[in-house]
């Protein structure tokens, strides 16, 4: 895949990753099982795609399989965020009695789709045991590798799955970008444009992307027709690109840590859901069909506030984000209380990431008010690898048919809209939403 160089004009600032393009040239066709073609209306459109993590990468590849190609924008690289290092935990029936319930259902569906369409080796459906640690119950624990000290060990859940993020990330950007015209730019998104809109209606329509290279610190512009905003927890900069439209959100820092493969990992799969413990751990513990132990649940999450992830803030970067050594040490402890045969040597892999957390705890999906042509694709709090399929479903929807299948009114990108607020004032003494 070549690299070429955009068009670029001076601009102030200096970085450290070279503005990079990758084109796609050769002559992919879409697959047979692709949805109805491109309407002629849609042909010419240039779609860009904020974000490389699992949300952008689904938009571009579900917009891919309707024959429309797509320009994905990344600052560090694919999967640099919570796409590269969370848990990958599926439940298609923990949004059920809420407004959540349609989106649980169709990407636990389009999961398993997806699995055997992108050959994915990571997908596998495993129960999900609840367990809390102490005295060392009478009867053996459902999986052998539960060596240590667990009172208590049950059924949760039969009918979950998982999926390793960064496998599933990186299959739907090689398969979106096989499109003809689709390509991958590096670097840093600093502005959205618009322009009058031509609709009877008034308001503006999208214009150009403004990215930034941050090795010479000069500026391209990427013409545009639709933008989709999916940066995760760094989506609150479309409040400045958008300014009628508020995107409250808040940053939730974890810790995770990764543990080398176990044979009896690997033949007795199940997530566990633990108690809180004494070391402030509430661990979550998915094991994957590597062998490889993912953990997080370790406790002490600090809440990240908009400014430190605007430009200039400590955390505007996903590769800024680094782990509390103390929580790395706290859960360290608690899972090799529960588990000293795979947990004795410590983990192999300690790091941290965010939860991108808006006020209500609903994602943004849909159209920007006002905005012709802008959506976002963001806010998915702790279920962002769970509904990154059927938020691309969504937004290849919105973009080429003009309506999606789900109702989307609970998750309207304009509602914490307000003419007189103004930013830094919108989340204020507003409690960051969490999902329990």
């Amino acid at each position: 895949m070549p690299t070429v160089s955009l068009p670029a004009a001076p601009s102030p600032g200096v970085g450290t990753r070279r503005l990079r393009v990758r084109r796609v040239v050769n002559t992919a066709i879409v697959a047979a099982s692709s949805s109805s073609p491109t309407p002629d209306a849609l042909a010419d459109k240039k779609v860009v795609v904020l974000g490389g993590g699992i949300i952008g990468n689904s938009c571009a590849y579900f917009l891919s399989r309707r024959g429309v190609p797509c320009t994905v924008v990344e600052r560090v690289e694919i999967a640099a965020a919570a796409s590269g290092k969370s848990g990958g935990f599926l439940a298609g029936g923990w949004g059920d009695g809420s407004v959540t319930q349609p989106l649980h259902r169709e990407s636990f569906r389009l999961h398993e789709q997806l699995a055997a369409e992108l050959g994915l080796k990571t997908y596998r459906k495993i129960p999900t045991l609840s367990v809390a640690g102490g005295a060392r119950m009478a009867l053996d624990p459902p999986v052998s590798w539960l060596d240590g000290d667990v009172a208590s060990a049950r059924l949760m859940d039969d009918a979950t799955a998982q999926v390793t993020p960064l496998e599933l990330t990186t299959r739907l950007h090689e398969e979106a970008m096989k499109l003809p015209g689709s390509r991958t730019v590096f670097g840093e998104v600093v502005n959205v444009t618009t322009t009058e809109s031509d609709s009877s209606g008034g308001g503006t329509r999208v214009a150009a992307v403004t990215v930034r290279d941050e090795t010479t610190g000069t500026t391209a512009s990427l013409d545009a027709d639709v933008v989709v905003v999916a940066m995760g927890p760094w989506s609150t900069r479309a409040s400045e690109w958008f300014p009628d439209v508020q995107v409250p959100m808040t940053g939730v820092k974890s810790v995770s840590l990764v543990y080398d493969a176990s044979n009896a990992v690997a033949d007795e799969p199940a997530a566990l859901f633990c108690a809180e413990d004494r070391n402030g751990c509430h661990l979550e513990v998915y094991p994957r069909s590597t062998g490889e132990v993912y953990i997080c649940g370790c406790g002490g999450s600090e809440y990240i506030d908009e400014e430190r992830l605007m430009p200039g803030g400590d955390l505007e970067r996903a590769d800024a984000v680094t782990p509390d050594q103390k929580r790395v040490d706290a859960a360290s402890r608690s899972f090799k209380g529960l588990s000293p045969g795979v947990g004795g040597a410590g983990p192999r892999v300690s790091q941290s990431c965010m939860r991108p957390c808006p006020p209500d705890a609903l994602p943004y999906l849909g159209a920007v008010p006002g905005v012709d042509g802008a959506y976002l694709a963001c806010g998915h709090n702790c279920w962002g690898i769970l509904w990154a399929p059927v938020t691309g479903k969504i937004m290849s929807e919105l973009v080429v048919d003009g309506k999606s299948s789900i109702d989307l009114e609970a998750f309207d990108p304009g509602r914490f809209m307000s003419a007189a607020q103004k930013r830094g004032k919108k989340i204020k003494g507003v409690n960051v939403g969490e999902q329990w």
